[in-house]
């Protein structure tokens, strides 16, 4: 029997005993060197469009082996009777070594093919003996054939033999959405829906959505790739994208990327991976993301914690690749707030919803990032100004949050009674919020137990809508008070029919409807009331409500929330989000095996099991912080002024 013969046999026989399969995959950056970012991958500009250039990272791919394995998906009462073949592409490959600006080397002595024989590497990546993959064809084709009559029957066979679990369901899915790059995995697509025709850009890899990927991958102990992908988006990081002649600020992160196969030049019996990111320049809305740069520095911070590799933030590329992103984000310009300034579709919410100005969304993935980024700096000639530039920010962001972004009972009657058109350095009403923005709906709905952080802050505008991953994550970097980060979980006690209801959690409460949605929204059909990123409810959002409880030390409302998503989740075929108030219909336009809604219900679980394992995400309260916020407080933030000094 050959050895792609074996190999196949092997991989079959995995899938049919339960087992998912497991990705090559490659050490990058392992190397003693901290300037050898990868051994064996190299850059090589290419013209593309007529003047636009833009670095791709090349490696040619000079054999494919295309096994094929029986994908059963879960569904209620049994399984799918079609089974889904996927066909996964095994790469043999030469990498050349790393050459900036080089053309695609072809000598033999710089790699050896991926795959030499079955002794060496089996598909789940350990150790084979050539005992393990004797067995004959024709037993092989038996076992499938039970296993279709046991599927096609309503019989709990495979059920028992294969997934287990929603759990196992998962595990399999996220497997199955896993991209590779010169025979690495590096990350997973958006989602993997067999039935959608109309992929536009879910089929890529968005910073943001790997997250949850990479943080239960990094929990089950596969550190390889989120490394791996730590390392490729670094190097997209300075890419030189445009949108109608201008290019946006150094240190960018895209919003996702794709592995491209083009031609190799010369040689048409071989082909190059080109990675081919998008900064928002194909974007529906054409939005540069603000939070791909604070995600990728939260998820460097959790790699090192969870694997203890400190090794990765410490190289010299990761060190200068953090310190880009600082620059960008803490450049001076001309806004007078230390938040962080930024235009609506830029996070999470990726299309206009009035969150333009200071959304907390990025405040506090900013404020996480900022901790972060101190945390793993490493000391370094003219470094000082941008260390003391990010401790100033931290302290006037946390004031700043703290102080006019919260809002409960008590300060909704404050602001009831505020007298506007002030002109003093110690006036109360600072940004001249008029009382009648007070909606009514907040005035009903508010607890007596319990406050949030609201949406937005600007000039005359309070965004006073309860926005879920921003308050989450208020409370996951500590940019919320202990006080505050639990009367926000009391709120989410005190309103759970609201914010929960059959499916959590809503991604922000209440919809924009009638008017103000026509006007706010452009009339967005997609986002329509209570739907999308109008109050729809998202299941990955099921993770960082899972941090901020345990951090908290209240796992029991993600526990509950974590039981609600459990009962349709799975049947329901892990859609993207879900739509109405009580969130009892599917999305109208939501994908199916959406991969973060995976990625984020089994975070939640690994965490609620081993509660220990969030220290990871969390930051706690900084005492240079305390008490340089307490000093604001007790000193009166509406004293005047002091002296003014003039420089000539």
């Amino acid at each position: 029997m050959s050895i792609v013969s074996m190999a196949t046999s092997e991989v079959v026989l995995q899938v049919l005993s339960g087992a998912a399969p497991r990705l090559l995959s490659s050490d990058l950056g392992s190397s003693s060197s901290d300037l050898a970012l990868y051994s064996k991958c190299h850059f090589k500009s290419v013209k593309k469009k007529g003047s636009r250039y833009f670095k791709s990272l090349k490696c040619s791919s000079m054999i494919r082996y295309h096994i094929g394995s029986y994908n059963y998906r879960r569904l209620v009462g049994g399984f799918d009777r079609n089974a889904a073949i996927n066909r996964l592409g095994l790469l043999g490959f030469k990498c050349q070594q790393a050459d900036h600006g080089s053309g695609v080397g072809m000598d033999e002595g710089n790699g050896a093919p991926f795959v030499d024989n079955a002794n060496e590497s089996n598909l789940s990546g350990s150790m084979n003996s050539p005992k393990k993959l004797e067995f004959e064809d024709s037993e092989l084709l038996k076992r499938e054939k039970e296993m279709l009559a046991s599927a096609g029957t309503g019989t709990t066979t495979f059920y028992k033999s294969g997934i287990d679990s929603i759990e196992d369901e998962a595990w399999s899915l996220l497997r199955d959405s896993m991209v590779y790059y010169c025979g690495s995995p590096i990350g997973t697509i958006a989602a993997n829906d067999p039935t959608d025709s109309g992929v536009l850009n879910y089929d890529q890899v968005f910073i943001r959505d790997f997250i949850p990927s990479g943080i239960a991958l990094l929990l089950k102990g596969e550190y390889d790739i989120v490394k791996n992908f730590i390392l490729h988006t670094l190097q997209l990081q300075s890419w030189e994208k445009t949108m109608d002649c201008h290019s946006p600020g150094q240190g960018l992160m895209p919003a996702s990327f794709k592995v491209r196969s083009t031609p190799l030049d010369g040689d048409d019996s071989a082909t190059v991976e080109v990675l081919d990111p998008d900064f928002g320049e194909a974007a529906i809305g054409r939005v540069a993301p603000v939070d791909s740069g604070l995600w990728w520095i939260i998820l460097l911070r959790a790699y090192g914690k969870c694997s203890g590799d400190l090794s990765l933030q410490d190289r010299i590329d990761v060190q200068t690749g953090i310190r880009m992103i600082l620059r960008l984000c803490l450049a001076d310009g001309f806004d007078m707030f230390p938040t962080l300034l930024v235009t609506d579709g830029s996070c999470m919410i990726d299309r206009r919803m009035g969150i333009h100005g200071h959304p907390l969304e990025i405040q506090s993935l900013f404020f996480s990032a900022l901790l972060s980024a101190r945390e793993m700096l490493t000391p370094e000639d003219g470094s000082d100004d941008l260390t003391r530039a990010l401790n100033n920010r931290l302290i006037a962001l946390s004031f700043h949050i703290r102080e006019y972004y919260w809002i409960d009972l008590v300060k909704i009657n404050e602001i009831y009674r505020y007298k506007t058109e002030e002109y003093s350095f110690d006036a109360v009403n600072k940004f001249n919020i008029y009382p009648d923005q007070i909606s009514p709906w907040l005035v009903e709905w508010m607890p007596h137990k319990g406050g949030y952080l609201i949406g937005n802050l600007q000039p005359a505008h309070m965004d006073f809508r309860f926005f879920s991953l921003g308050n989450f994550w208020a409370i996951v970097s500590g940019l919320a008070t202990t006080n505050q980060s639990h009367a926000i979980l009391d709120l989410i006690e005190a309103k759970w029919a609201d914010l929960v209801a059959e499916m959590p959690f809503k991604i922000c409460y209440p919809a924009l409807e009638g008017r103000e949605w026509q006007i706010i929204t452009g009339c967005d059909p997609k986002n329509t009331p209570w739907s999308y990123h109008n109050a729809g409810s998202w299941p990955t959002l099921l993770w960082q409500l899972t941090v901020a409880c345990i951090k908290m030390n209240r796992p029991e409302i993600a526990a509950k929330a974590v039981a609600v998503a459990e009962k349709r989740i799975s049947s329901d075929k892990w859609p993207e989000y879900y739509d109405t108030k009580k969130a009892r219909f599917i999305g109208k336009q939501a994908r199916l095996f959406q991969t973060w809604s995976i990625a984020g219900f089994l975070v939640a679980k690994l965490l609620l099991a081993d509660p220990n394992a969030a220290k990871m995400l969390t930051t706690e309260e900084d005492s240079e912080l305390v008490d340089a916020f307490s000093s604001l407080v007790c000193g009166n933030p509406r004293r005047k002024r002091g002296p003014k000094t003039y420089i000539v």
